[in-house]
Formats: C-alpha cells, structure tokens, sequence
C-alpha cells in the first residue's frame, strides 16, 4: 500500500504520521480550499471544512487500510461539504416555514380562551408555591437548569433541589387537576 507521497503505509500504523499531514497541507492546501470553496461558495466555511479534514485525517486510526492519504482528504472534505449543504437546506426549509400559513394549525375560540385560562390558573398555582419551592421550579422549568445547577445557585443541595421541584409539580399538578375536575362538573 502507498501513502500521499508514493511511499508504503504499513499495515500495523497506529496513526496517521503528523508528519505526513503537515506535507499534505503545504503541498496540498490551497488545491483542497479551491476545491471546497468551488462547492460550498464560501472561502471561511472551506476554512472551517479543511480543518476538519485534516482533524478527521489526525484521528485516524490505522491509516495502513488507506492507500492514498491525499485522496482521503479530499474525499473527506466533500463530504464535508455535502453536509454542510444539507444543514443550509435544513435550515432554508424551517425557515421558509414560517411563511407558510398555519390557519389548519390555529385553536378555535373557544379553545384558546381555555388556554388561556389554564394559563392564568397555572401562573396562580406558581405564585402560591413558598418562595424557594417556586426559585426551584423556575430555574427549571423557565431557564432549563439542571438540579445540580440551581443547587449551587440556590445555596442548597441537590437532594433538596429534587424535593422542593417534585413538591412544585405536585402543587400544579393538583391545582391543574381540581380546575379540570371543576369545568367538567358544570
């Protein structure tokens, strides 16, 4: 087997040689950004692209099934860009969504005062929670911390953390229950 330079890659290579890599970027560097760049229509984004060629190309283990390490490179940078471009896609079709018109998707009247009643009641609920139960259940709920991390913000341990938001839960879960016990009784 031959590696970029013509020479044999042993079969038992743990690793890419560093070495070889940094002759494949001198030799080779400005070909492969021309290459990306051609495809992806951005000189940063064939930057970003190559480095995580030459990253891939460092991690590899066992390089010795690869005969050709600058035909790997490239072949690793286009489908590199392959992704990217599908990630742009991803995000044109999300985006071009929110010019769709959702009329199927809107509540009717009658179900969005509801929401907005079960709103209000569930903002009650909260605001009857002690003051460090409701902390707790904010941090989580709101600002998406973990208990690990609204313990130490809180000053308190995380064991503690768990029982002041399972107290929380139980709170509005009843509060949520008994409104819905009273709408469905009238």
């Amino acid at each position: 087997m031959l590696e970029a330079s013509g020479e044999p890659v042993s079969a038992g290579d743990p690793m890419v040689d560093p070495a070889e890599v940094e002759r494949l970027f001198r030799e080779h560097n400005a070909t492969l950004l021309r290459f990306i760049a051609a495809r992806i229509g951005s000189t940063q984004e064939a930057r970003e692209i190559a480095q995580e060629s030459y990253v891939q190309l460092l991690r590899l283990n066992g390089p010795g099934a690869i005969s050709y390490l600058r035909a790997f490179l490239f072949k690793t940078a286009a489908n590199l860009v392959t992704d990217r471009l599908r990630q742009r896609d991803r995000r044109r079709n999300v985006a071009s969504m929110g010019d769709m018109d959702f009329v199927a998707f809107e509540l009717s009247p009658e179900r969005q005062v509801a929401s907005e009643q079960a709103m209000t009641m569930l903002r009650a609920a909260v605001e009857e929670l002690p003051p460090r139960c409701r902390q707790v259940f904010l941090l989580h709920r709101v600002h998406e911390l973990s208990t690990e991390e609204i313990a130490k913000r809180v000053g308190i341990g995380e064991r503690m953390a768990r029982r002041y938001l399972a107290r929380a839960l139980e709170h509005l879960r009843a509060r949520m229950d008994a409104a819905d016990a009273g709408t469905k009784e009238v």
